[in-house]
């Protein structure tokens, strides 16, 4: 059984007790969640696509990380121009606890 669930703006294929990175999450460790958009439903072949799936996602909230560092470099050639901007994004470790 999986389902495909929008998480934070993007869409995720999940399944029970799957462990994933998505965009921050508001929460601490060990807070629940619960996922109530819901795009599509395989139960054992049975596919349930829009408005009429009554399902929900409930997750729990392992850890909130960030990414790797990601550097923007930007220079112009005999002007002496040089800006370097790095960032790291944030991400919430979260594991499906069930598909209800």
């Amino acid at each position: 059984m999986f389902a495909v669930v929008k998480i934070a703006g993007q869409q995720f294929k999940v399944q029970k007790d799957q462990t994933l990175y998505v965009p921050h999450v508001d929460g601490n460790s060990g807070d629940k969640l619960e996922f109530a958009e819901v795009l599509l439903v395989d139960n054992n072949g049975s596919l349930s696509v829009g408005s009429t799936i009554k399902a929900t996602v409930k997750a729990e909230i392992l850890d909130q990380v960030q990414g790797d560092k990601v550097i923007a470099f930007k220079m112009k050639r005999r002007k002496g121009f040089r800006k370097k901007h790095g960032h790291r994004t944030h991400y919430t470790k979260i594991r499906i606890s069930d598909i209800a």
